[in-house]
């Protein structure tokens, strides 16, 4: 079996990325997989990646075979993932439903590269907010990869490494300038046996890194989900399906029907948003209120109604006040968000 090696990341990552791969021999003896959140922006991190690796870099196509020694990056708004026929791995692209708001997202990677490479994978957090890639190192692990993870102390952005460190049992917490040569060295060993599941798997139960991989796909069904979670009282962000709650070891952890999957840090953000835009479009809705009363007030005025004119004059005045209320409250949000980072 070949190795391969999967690395994420999101803030910051691309000066990583620049630093590993220049360090990189061109003779490395594994493929190098790549996921950064581009969304569905125009990428050229081919281009400012190729300027310093000896090897090959350019955006995976779909259907492409997996080959040691070149660097294939997720393009945008494609999720990237691992397939295998015939004893080959291939690329497998797909435009399918957001993780943790992204696409690509780097949990579909690194879950479907240890379902076909088992213990010849290489998973690799980097810098990046919130904690994608956390699932899918857990993946890489279940199925006896290594898992290496950037010092947060060295992050732009320690959210993902940090949480990766929090719900894995990582093999080895690097430097940026120590991660290249513990991949030439990894690339380099032997692979250890297969693992046939999860150490956590029990006799009988469907591996629940298959059930994800297919949820990310377009084979999936609602029994997939019933056996990876429970219902939950929430709705998805994205769709505004039920949520089932993943009933896994790690982040907490929902999945609606259609595939959207997020970590609870990453629905509390969107819900925030969320919640924030609602009160923007109430403080929006309040100041047209106000417009109307006070034209409605001087309309009043003109016509010598003056009870009609302090009524309507009252009202704008309260729309002023409650709209204020508002923006005060939006500015206490974000204080709050503020200090939590700090």
């Amino acid at each position: 079996m070949s190795r391969i090696v999967v690395m994420g990341g999101s803030a910051g990552a691309i000066h990583v990325l620049k630093i590993v791969l220049a360090a990189l021999p061109e003779n490395f003896p594994a493929a190098i997989l790549i996921v950064t959140h581009i969304g569905a922006n125009r990428s050229i991190l081919p281009d400012i990646l190729q300027r310093v690796s000896a090897l090959p870099v350019r955006h995976a196509t779909d259907g492409e075979p997996i080959i040691a020694g070149r660097v294939l990056l997720a393009p945008s708004d494609e999720h990237l993932t691992v397939v295998s026929a015939g004893g080959q791995m291939y690329v497998r692209l797909a435009h399918g439903p957001r993780e943790n708001h992204c696409r690509p997202a780097i949990d579909p990677l690194f879950r479907s590269a240890a379902a076909v490479c088992g213990a010849g994978t290489i998973g690799v957090v980097l810098t990046g907010y919130l904690d994608d890639g956390t699932v899918g190192l857990q993946a890489v692990k279940a199925r006896g990869g290594m898992a290496i993870v950037q010092d947060p102390l060295e992050a732009e952005a320690p959210d993902m490494p940090a949480s990766a460190l929090k719900h894995v049992a990582v093999d080895l917490k690097l430097g940026v300038r120590q991660i290249a040569p513990a991949l030439v060295t990894l690339a380099g060993a032997a692979v250890p046996p297969p693992r046939t599941h999860d150490d956590n798997a029990q006799a009988g139960v469907p591996d629940w890194i298959d059930i994800e991989n297919r949820l990310t796909g377009t084979d999936s069904d609602m029994e997939d989900l019933e056996q990876l979670g429970t219902p939950s009282s929430l709705t998805c962000p994205e769709c505004n399906g039920a949520l089932w709650e993943v009933r896994r070891p790690g982040p907490v952890r929902y999945r609606c029907h259609t595939g959207h999957a997020f970590t609870a840090r990453v629905l509390e953000a969107m819900q925030g948003t969320a919640v924030e835009d609602a009160i923007w479009g109430a403080i929006r809705a309040l100041h047209e209120q106000e417009r109307l009363f006070t034209k409605l007030a001087d309309k009043s005025l003109q016509a010598g109604q003056k009870s009609s004119r302090a009524e309507y004059q009252a009202k704008a005045d309260q729309a002023r006040t409650h709209a204020q209320s508002l923006r005060e409250l939006i500015a206490a949000r974000a204080l709050v968000v503020t200090q939590e980072v700090v």
